[in-house]
């Protein structure tokens, strides 16, 4: 059973191991000066310890003094190479190990920003940014610190070893069989340590999570007052990462007790054994004490590997958690032929569409499906140029329905039309780059009120973005900040009202100049005198483009060519105010309850 585990481990990790050490090789170079500055300082430490059996037999025990003069100038030389060698294998190898956060960054980043909505409302904030920042981090300490050892203590394990069996073989060959027993604590605290460190990192990340939420939301946590409730369940989540920590430092802590007890063991034997040779007169005293020096300095960087076991294993869970985001499929494929439909031909078409959130526990039985779809039998035309008004109660579906327009989320069944064409056969840039929506929380960057307006078409000129701020009523209160354009308006738009920020957002999308445009509740979330200003910029934005207004109000909407009254998931009633309200029937009710 324990193969079996083992070997599903490599089939599932292997191909993500493949492609780290792809990423590492594709500095082969700095690699390859790195292992050259490595096997100086290998050769480096296995020429120290060789030195001291000229020490002691020349200087100490024959008196020579040419020996005085030679093996002090070699000692400096040696340590010389050393250092600079170190230094040489230091800088490289973390050069590489930044260069790898770096691609791990950029790829995270990139496939996240590809990854389709339904993700990110399945998984939290926090702990994507955990996986950018803290997980990514883990794998740079991996790459720079635990390659390095790993080749530097490699090279330094076969100098040493070539100097004890130089030195005296069968001494050699006795103390070889301890140095197996030294392995015992890599393999047998390895594995907890990298159990123990995939929990510290999912601990790291809910506490990134609970950060994220808790800054964001912190007006509600002043309002109700609830900063001491807040800080106890931080201190719950401190409190499991430290237990958690805790366990893997106790991992960490008894094996290199273990490995100096063993080392001790066979440095015991060497000294009880090599010195008898001594005494014999078999061996001479600098024979005998270079090997030890020798055997000594060879226990160290096998000691050192339970660290940098740690160290790997760390990196491997980290990596396993860096691939799971890494291979989440993206949206769609990102072909290169162009959505040709004319922009004049912008009419929308729902065919039986019927819609659904996937859900891990559907067991796809149909048999209740009016609980199951979110949206069921959908059948609507749109003509380019017109605005339809989506009503209905919370719930009911209206967002549901115009996030399918920009796929957001595919439909289930049925099909969406744009010209006659289904949109499943339509690049997302090409579709997307036709469609601007204005929701009712405005998204705004902490950047300039210029480059947020920017953000709807990266070449518009400041002329033409100053003529987008006129049209949404937006020019004359950004002129009067003391930066003007060019003032920073904080995260998401802190230092701006609502009105404000959504004018911005409207002079976004004229920026855009998309043929079709959604409005999810633009307006619900402002007052009386920053909703009659909003709803002039609307009006400028609505003009020649097929729109669809999601509202609450009904007053907002009595203008438009068609109405869709929307109730679980079904379209209940559809046509103008004056034909909705002569039928007397749900939305006649809904303007009666609203006056």
């Amino acid at each position: 059973m324990k193969k079996n585990f083992l070997k599903y481990l490599d089939d599932k990790n292997r191909e993500r191991y493949k492609s780290l050490f792809h990423v590492i090789w594709q500095h082969w170079e700095k690699l390859f000066f790195a292992m050259i500055c490595m096997v100086v300082v290998a050769a480096s430490t296995a020429a120290s310890a060789y030195l001291v059996k000229p020490m002691l037999d020349d200087i100490f025990v024959n008196k020579d003094s040419n020996g005085l003069l030679f093996i002090p100038v070699a000692a400096i030389t040696v340590f010389l190479l050393k250092g600079v060698a170190t230094y040489g294998q230091n800088y490289l190898m973390s050069y590489v190990g930044e260069q790898v956060i770096k691609s791990f960054r950029n790829r995270l980043y990139e496939n996240i920003i590809d990854l389709p909505l339904a993700f990110f409302n399945q998984e939290k904030t926090g702990t994507l940014m955990s996986r950018i920042t803290n997980d990514v981090n883990i794998v740079k300490g991996m790459v720079s610190s635990a390659v390095t050892s790993l080749l530097r203590d490699f090279f330094t394990v076969i100098g040493l070893i070539c100097v004890i069996f130089y030195m005296d073989w069968k001494l050699a060959v006795w103390a070889f069989l301890v140095l197996p027993a030294a392995f015992y604590p890599i393999v047998a605290f390895g594995r907890r340590v990298r159990r123990f460190s995939t929990g510290c990192q999912e601990a790291m990340a809910e506490i990134n999570v609970f950060l994220h939420e808790t800054f964001s939301g912190i007006k509600v946590v002043k309002i109700f007052t609830m900063e001491s409730y807040e800080k106890e369940r931080f201190k719950e989540k401190t409190d499991a990462l430290f237990r958690l920590e805790m366990k893997s430092v106790v991992a960490k802590s008894l094996s290199s007790p273990i490995m100096e007890f063993l080392g001790g063991v066979g440095i015991a034997f060497i000294i009880w054994f090599g010195g008898s040779r001594v005494i014999s007169g078999i061996s001479t005293t600098g024979t005998f004490f270079s090997f030890l020096t020798a055997v000594m300095m060879l226990y160290d960087p096998v000691k050192k590997l339970t660290n940098l076991n740690n160290t790997v294993q760390e990196g491997l869970a980290a990596i396993t958690r860096i691939y799971d985001v890494i291979e989440q499929k993206p949206e769609t494929e990102r072909v290169e032929t162009q959505f040709s439909i004319d922009q004049n031909q912008m009419e929308i078409t729902f065919d039986k569409v019927f819609f659904k959130y996937k859900n891990e526990n559907d067991d796809n039985n149909d048999n209740d499906k009016d609980n199951l779809w979110a949206l069921s039998d959908i059948n609507l035309s749109v003509k380019t140029g017109e605005v339809v008004a989506l009503v209905g109660m919370s719930g009911g579906g209206k967002t549901s329905l115009v996030n399918l327009i920009p796929k957001f989320y595919d439909v289930t069944e049925g099909k969406i039309t744009i010209g006659g064409e289904d949109i499943r056969d339509i690049p997302l840039s090409s579709l997307r780059s036709r469609i601007s929506i204005v929701t009712q929380e405005p998204i705004l960057f902490n950047e300039s009120v210029r480059d947020n307006i920017r953000y709807g078409r990266l070449a518009a000129s400041d002329h033409e973005i100053e003529d987008a701020a006129r049209a949404a009523y937006a020019h004359d209160f950004i002129t009067g900040f003391p930066k003007g354009y060019d003032t920073i308006i904080g995260e998401l738009g802190s230092r701006l009202s609502g009105g404000e920020k959504q004018r911005i957002c409207i002079a976004r999308a004229l920026i855009k100049d998309a043929p079709i445009l959604i409005l999810d509740e633009a307006t619900s979330a402002l007052d009386v005198e920053a909703e009659k200003i909003v709803q002039k910029a609307l009006a400028n934005l609505m003009k020649g483009r097929t729109t669809f207004v999601i509202a609450h109000r009904l007053s907002t909407i009595a203008h438009a060519n068609k109405i869709i009254l929307i109730n679980k998931g079904k379209i209940v009633e559809s046509g103008t105010h004056a034909e909705l309200m002569a039928m007397g029937g749900e939305y006649f009710k809904m303007q009666v309850m609203n006056k």
